[in-house]
This record gives structure tokens, sequence and C-alpha cells, in this order.
């Protein structure tokens, strides 16, 4: 049995725990691998390299830094195929899918290349007689992101490369469900010319996470996942002194007006709900049907549901793979039949599907469930899994003020042929990321990325203009060279500007 192990001073290492976990390729269901489980002692060797790699790598030239992340674009664009390859033989989403997310992570590092402008300071000339005053931003030493099963490249890639053209250093404890990509990345990093130290992985559970969070050497936490452990992550590391980025659950509401073109909001709420498995925290999961068109949405996208072809990820074909556990296929088989419970109607229900020759995987097929209530668990869980829940509201403010009331405020979309309803509507909601006409509004890495409400925790959003932010802080000097024969006198009130 192949074990992954964790990446400290450059090189793959053992650490002192023995204990491990499984992984498992979700398309057969059966074990591929055992991860190492770091404990609290390990998480701090790794963080003892980082703290001291940081020493040389907060000091190195922002030219040296550029040239190290567009070494490290080149390599990673260079090997998308194995990591697409070890993203769906863990996680299970087909192959297209698994290169998209290795896309969108490499629009972050292309981002990060910018460094050298993103952090240029302010220079006031002559404020008062004789002073300057000016401003630059500082790395914050060791800096930690623990990340989710779903997004196991994309979502570090948005966090470590702006994190380390910042000049920080970076320990990263990826999900224990699909490790190798971070591997890999440790590999390419290394290879595109940065220090040992600098990009740390740590594999683990719950105890390497609560010891980074402990750490005294750890400054900031990132943080990407569900909603009671992104609340979690924020008040334990807060309460530690440290930065917190705690990116939550969510879901994500497409209301469609009766003037939308069906057709084209149904293939996209198809591709929406039921891409990677649902297993996306901005998948939609609730589609709000306004008026009249309840009745042809719900036709329209039970249709697209049918036609999914469902299948290994590297199998030819594949449309959407498996969800990524037993467990999690259980969670979810048992949502769809609450909903039935519940009152609402299986329009199509996925909960039998299952895939020729790989019988033992872990399969949940596509469901559109309509006619659900606010009230039901079908609708206050999320799912994060091949589940559409329908809703059917009257107006464009009875639909706004759904949303709303949802705890959750990550994204939204509106499908319409009208300026003026998405117009109110992108005003209206209370979500940080909207589409019109868009089902996933993911931002471009230039944007930043991250909800309102309980989807998340800190003030600062991720990569982007935010995510340097997040991981530098201020300096602010004010300055004066004064003449020798003619000294500046001092006084004991206040200073002024003169």
């Amino acid at each position: 049995m192949h074990t992954i192990e964790h990446w400290v001073d450059g090189k793959p290492t053992v650490l002192t725990s023995t204990r491990t976990a499984p992984v498992f390729n979700p398309a057969t269901g059966a074990q591929s691998a055992e991860v190492l489980l770091a404990s609290g002692a390990d998480v701090a060797t790794a963080v003892a390299s980082a703290r001291t790699a940081f020493e040389e790598w907060s000091q190195s030239s922002l030219t040296t830094r550029s040239k190290v992340l567009f070494a490290f674009r080149e390599l990673v664009n260079a090997n998308v195929d194995e990591l697409a390859g070890l993203i769906t033989d863990e996680h299970g989403k087909v192959l297209s899918d698994a290169r998209g997310e290795v896309q969108r992570g490499l629009e972050v590092v292309e981002f990060a290349c910018g460094i050298p402008h993103l952090l240029k300071g302010d220079y006031s000339d002559q404020v008062s007689t004789g002073v300057d005053v000016y401003s630059f931003r500082e790395p914050l030493g060791v800096v930690a992101g623990i990340t989710p099963f779903n997004f196991p490249v994309m979502v570090p890639m948005w966090m470590h490369p702006v994190a380390v053209a910042c000049g920080n250093t970076f320990v990263l404890k990826p999900s224990e469900r699909d490790p190798s990509g971070s591997q890999l990345i440790a590999r390419l990093w290394q290879e595109a010319g940065l220090p040992d130290g600098v990009f740390t992985v740590v594999n683990g559970d719950k105890e390497a996470v609560d010891a980074i969070l402990d750490s005294p050497d750890v400054a900031a936490v990132s943080f990407v996942g569900s909603t009671p452990i992104a609340r979690y992550i924020h008040e334990r590391g807060s309460a530690n002194g440290k930065r917190v980025q705690a990116l939550g659950g969510a879901k994500n509401h497409a209301i469609v007006l009766p003037d939308a073109d069906v057709d084209f909001a149904a293939e996209h709420l198809s591709a929406a709900a039921f891409g990677s498995a649902g297993e996306r925290c901005m998948a939609v999961s609730a589609a709000v049907a306004v008026g009249s068109a309840g009745d042809a949405v719900v036709e329209a996208v039970s249709a697209k549901a049918r036609g999914v072809r469902v299948g290994p990820g590297r199998a030819q074909g594949s449309e959407m793979g498996p969800v990524v556990t037993a467990a999690a296929k259980e969670r979810i088989v048992g949502l769809i039949g609450s909903g039935a419970e519940q009152g609402a109607t299986l329009a199509v229900d996925g909960r039998d599907l299952m895939v020729d020759g790989h019988e033992d995987g872990f399969w949940v097929g596509p469901t559109v469930i309509d006619h659900v209530g606010t009230s039901m668990d079908v609708y206050t869980e999320e799912i994060f899994g091949p589940v559409l829940s329908v809703l059917r509201v009257d107006t464009v403010d009875e639909a706004i003020a759904l949303i709303n009331a949802n705890p959750y405020g990550n994204g939204t979309a509106i499908f319409t042929a009208s300026g003026e309803a998405a117009r109110r509507f992108q005003r209206g909601v209370h979500v940080g990321m909207i589409g019109i006409n868009v089902p996933i509004p993911v931002p471009m890495a230039y944007y930043s990325f991250g909800g309102w409400k309980d989807s998340l925790f800190g003030d600062k959003h991720m990569h982007g203009a935010e995510g340097v932010s997040f991981y530098t802080r201020a300096k602010v000097i004010t300055s004066r060279w004064p003449h020798v024969e003619h000294p500046s006198g001092a006084s004991y009130h206040f200073p002024t500007n003169t």
C-alpha cells in the first residue's frame, strides 16, 4: 500500500506520527493509498522549518520572487495532465473538470507574478516642512492554509502563490481524502527554484488543524470548508491572535424569470448543479422559479439531468463522476429521501444509479426535487451532492427575499432577459458573488473571492487585492533629514504639519 508522506524541508518526510488514514478511488470504492496524519509535534517541526526559511525568503527581492513564480507557472502548466489525473483518482471528478480546476488555480499564479506592482507603496513628499511620508507592506511570517477535498489543487492555489509572492512561508494542510496533488505541487515549487522550507505540506486531521491554530509561530490561517468548521477555525485562530479568513458553506440560488430562455437556463442549471457531482462551494443547489416559469424549468432541467453521462472520471465521455466517499453518498441519499418524506416531488431520482463494472463506486445520480419548501432538510442542509431543489415564488422580489432569508451568502445567479430585473437583483441580494445569466460566478483572479453572512468569517476575501492585503501588513514612515547647521526645534505640544 502506497503511503503519502509530508513535505518538509524540501523533501518527502515521515516525521514521528505513525497514524494513517485511507485514501480511496471513489469510482471503484477501493483503497488506493494511505496518508500519514501528523501529530502536534509533527506540525511544530514543520512550522519551525518554515519559520527558519522565512528569515531569508522575506528579504528576497521582488525580482527573485517573480522569477520563481513565473517558473512555477510554466511547470504547473506543463504538468496539468498529471495533476488532473491525481485529482480524478482521489476526488472522482472527471478529467476535463480536473483540468479546469488546475487552470483556475493557474490564474492566481499569473496574478501573483505581478507582485512587484501589487506591492508598490505610497509616497507623499513635503507633508510638512522637510518631512516626507511613505508606506510599504511587509509579509506576516509563517502562514497556513487548511483546504477542502473538493478542489485539492485550485483552492490551495488561491492561497499559497499570493502568500509566497508577498514574502511569507506557507504551510499547507490539505484534505486527507485527496492529498497527492499537494505533493506534486510541492515538487514543482522546488523545481521552480523556491528555497526549501518556504512551501511545506503537513497531512493530518483535527489534531494537525488544532496544532496549526494554536502555534505561536503561525501568523495567519486561510480556510475553506463547511460553515461549522469555518466558525471554529475563525474563533480558535482569532483567540490565539492570528489573522484568519475562513470561507464556509453555501446554499447557492439561481432564480429563473418567465422571460428567460428556458433551454439556456436549464442547460446551465444542470451543469452548475451536477458538475463535479455537486461537490462545489459554488454549485447551484436551489433553483427559484418565478411565476409561470416553474413547470417549464422543471421539465427542461429534468430532461438535462436524465441525459448526464455518469461514469468514472478517466472514462472518455463521462460528464459526472462519483461523490468522494461512501459516507458522503449515504448522507446525500438520506437527504433526498427526507425531501420526499417532507412533501417535495422527486422529478428525477438518482439514488439507485449504478455504473456497470464499477458497482462498488460511490455513485449518486443527478436528482431534481420539485416543490421544495424552505423548512425542508433538503433546503436547509448544504447537500454537497448532485441534487437540485426547485422552489417556486410569484415575483422577483419574493425570490430576492427568499435568498436574503437564507443564512448563507456565497454565490447566486439570475436568468432573465430584463436588464431592470437583473439590476434590481444584483443590488438587492445579500450575497458576495452574483451571476447574471452566469450560473457559477467565480471571479477572475484579479478580483477577490468570498461570500457574505455564514459563508465567510473574517473581513478579507481570497486572492485579488484582498489576498495581498491579507498576507501583508503596512508600515508607514515619517521621515525628516534636517540641515545640521539649522536644526529644527522640538515642541512639547502635539505635532502638527506646517
